[in-house]
């Protein structure tokens, strides 16, 4: 296309060969100013509008590329100008206009072919993709190959990733590290996360040996070539709950600040995930990074819509939500099925104490999903539990016909009815999963009673006997034994039932049990002595005397006499002097008591002003004395006594065992009290 053309004259041969000899040392630049030239001379020149076209391409001027195809449709038809249409097409993002370029081509030359996998690619239609580069590795032959096994193995982990399909073993050699790392992809899509890891560091390795190579290429490069392979290796950190670590390796990523935004936009959500309801201010500058410009091209729908969601969860977390609810309802609109932007929605409604409205914008979207209806119940049913309505809870989980004879389903139900007291409805619940399963069982040929199904009848007789309803349990033990002749421990519990409803059937039954000697119970007693739980039984037991093992064996029946222990003396004890028969009673009780001596400097501070006579200068005085109460009172009672008259009035006479008696009181009610400022 860069060969020069026959011209009208010297100047256009001239301009031609300039052209030439441009392009052949990729001075596109140069050669666009030539070429504008000579469609000066000859504005309609189909070659020169093609040269035109190619040196804009090669400049990065896509945009105007196309606009020149554009305005000279007649004499660039699509069969000679398909290819650079379509390419400056899908660089600039119109995905869907390539593609119909592409297919509208005439002929499908191996150009457009390699472009048509490359688009295919970016409109995620991964099995066409899959099927156009197998085609051409069959028919190619050049220097392009290692690249195309790459895209392939690349196809392969997106359909992993992202449509959970099992990839197929390419056979491809992994000499190269974007071999390791689109394998490492694979089989994170596939769960195997350790396999990945290794991958991942065998990429790195081969990486930093090709890049090492290159005497140009510094470190601070090798990293950045490194860092999406380091991405995905914190990725790994985090499912594996090794947060630290991935959030660790994370910020160094970013502090690289890498070029691809996509990279960027990807860890910066990562990290927002991690982050949560918590240092929410580091999760607002980390989602300005999932707004730069080009992040929606760079990756795929289910990354972008992941992104949107935790905007609308971290509004929500922050308060915004108005935010939230704009958010959540422009997903809903772009995905009316999903449910997270329901979720979403729901949760910023229970946020703001709106919890009826929130079970009816689920009971809405139920209605008009079914096919979601379980999940949106599920989260129904959380919300009335929430709101204390156990009941409404449980009429919600029946209404989920799928889930109601699961195993978890009728434990929570059954739970659920026990707490409220309703043994009938638990009871009933039982039933209905028993009879599912029976009905299972009767459609299917040659297949015995399943697991599940023997497992439900025996946890529905447990919690009959449990509750008290023998009759209703002895059917389902009766069953039980049936399908299990050998169930030593049913025919016991069947025993046991039936002895307080028929003595006679128990009787009958009790012939079934085997005899103690059939019975090998294979129990090491020397191992079960020497466990942690026998020594601690012992220690808190005590040690046996030989006399007293000896008694055990021989006279069970015996009693053992306590021995009376002596009782303890004082230690200033003497035989030869009666004891005090006042002793038992409290010291303030006894006779003799007399009070406590206080100080007289202890009972003269703070009492009365500087010059005046207080009440305890009355104390001292000897004329006062026999006028004066028995024993001072405690500061704060109300014994006051006044200074200014030995003579008590007679109504204000107490008896003689008064003050004592006001003391014990005061003692009692000092005990009992708290201490405290």
């Amino acid at each position: 296309k860069m060969a020069a053309a026959a011209g009208c004259g010297v100047a256009a041969t001239a301009l031609w060969s300039e052209v030439n000899r441009c392009g052949q040392n990729g001075d596109f630049a140069r050669a666009l100013k030539s070429v504008n030239k000579i469609l000066q001379i000859s504005k309609d020149d189909v070659t020169a509008l093609q040269c035109k076209v190619v040196c804009l391409i090669q400049n990065g001027n896509f945009k105007e590329a196309l606009g020149v195809i554009n305005t000279h449709t007649k004499v660039l038809t699509s069969d000679i100008i398909a290819f650079e249409k379509a390419y400056c097409e899908y660089r600039l993002n119109r995905i869907e206009n390539a593609l119909k370029t592409i297919q509208s081509a005439s002929q499908q030359t191996d150009k457009l072919k390699e472009l048509y996998g490359q688009v295919l690619y970016r409109l995620e239609r991964y099995d066409d993709c899959l099927a156009a580069y197998r085609d051409l590795i069959r028919n190619s032959q050049d220097e392009y190959e290692e690249e195309r096994k790459t895209n392939l193995s690349a196809v392969v982990a997106a359909q992993s990733t992202w449509e959970k399909v099992m990839p197929e073993d390419l056979g491809l050699r992994e000499a190269t590290y974007e071999l390791c790392y689109n394998s490492a992809c694979a089989l994170i899509g596939q769960g195997k996360l350790n396999e990945a890891m290794k991958k991942l560091q065998k990429a790195e390795e081969l990486c930093r040996q090709s890049l090492s190579e290159d005497s140009d290429v510094t470190e601070e490069d090798i990293e950045a070539e490194l860092a999406i392979i380091h991405g995905q290796m914190a990725y790994i950190m985090q499912l594996q709950d090794r947060t630290e670590d991935a959030l660790q390796l994370y910020n160094q990523i970013i502090k690289l600040k890498p070029t691809d935004v996509g990279l960027l936009a990807v860890i910066a959500n990562n990290i927002i995930t991690i982050n949560k309801d918590q240092n929410v201010f580091d999760s607002k500058k980390k989602v300005k990074l999932t707004n730069a410009e080009g992040v929606e091209h760079k990756l795929s729908k289910k990354q972008l819509q992941a992104i949107e969601f935790n905007k609308a969860l971290l509004a929500m977390y922050t308060n915004q939500a108005d935010q939230c609810r704009k958010l959540s309802a422009g997903l809903q609109t772009q995905s009316p099925e999903h449910l997270l932007p329901v979720l979403i929605q729901a949760a910023q409604l229970c946020r703001e104490k709106q919890h009826a409205k929130a079970v009816g914008l689920l009971q809405d979207f139920a209605d008009q999903h079914p096919a979601n209806a379980a999940e949106i119940k599920l989260t129904m049913a959380q919300l009335k539990i929430a709101q204390g309505s156990v009941t409404k809870a449980c009429m919600i989980l029946r209404s989920i016909e799928e889930l109601q004879h699961k195993p978890g389903m009728v434990s929570a139900l059954v739970t659920m009815y026990s707490h409220e007291e309703d043994i009938d409805s638990a009871i009933e619940v039982f039933t209905q999963a028993i009879q599912w399963y029976q009905q299972f069982q009767a459609s299917q040929t040659r297949n015995p009673k399943s697991p599940v199904h023997l497992s439900l009848i025996r946890e529905a007789a447990n919690f009959k006997l449990k509750h008290g309803r023998k009759k209703e349990a002895i059917s389902d033990l009766e069953e039980l034994w049936k399908q299990n002749p050998r169930g030593v421990h049913t025919l016991a519990q069947l025993i046991s039932a039936y002895s307080l409803v028929d003595p006679e059937k128990a009787k009958v039954l009790s012939k079934h049990l085997p005899s103690s000697d059939t019975m090998s119970l294979k129990v090491d007693v020397d191992a079960l002595e020497n466990s942690h739980g026998a020594t601690y039984v012992r220690k808190k037991a005590g040690k046996l005397t030989g006399d007293n093992q000896q008694k055990e064996q021989g006279q069970g029946d015996v009693k053992k006499k306590k021995k009376k222990k002596k009782g303890k003396l004082p230690k200033n004890y003497d035989p030869k002097v009666t004891p005090d028969p006042e002793r038992w009673l409290p010291m303030r009780e006894r006779s003799y008591y007399r009070g406590r001596k206080k100080g007289k400097k202890k009972d003269q501070v703070g009492k009365g002003t500087q010059g005046s006579t207080t009440a305890g200068s009355s104390e001292l005085d000897a004329s006062r004395t026999a006028s004066s109460p028995p024993t001072s009172p405690r500061p704060g009672s109300a014994a006051a006594v006044s200074a200014t008259s030995n003579v008590i009035p007679p109504r204000h006479q107490k008896p003689a065992g008064a003050p004592a008696t006001k003391k014990k009181q005061q003692q009692k009610k000092k005990k009992g009290a708290k201490g405290g400022w």
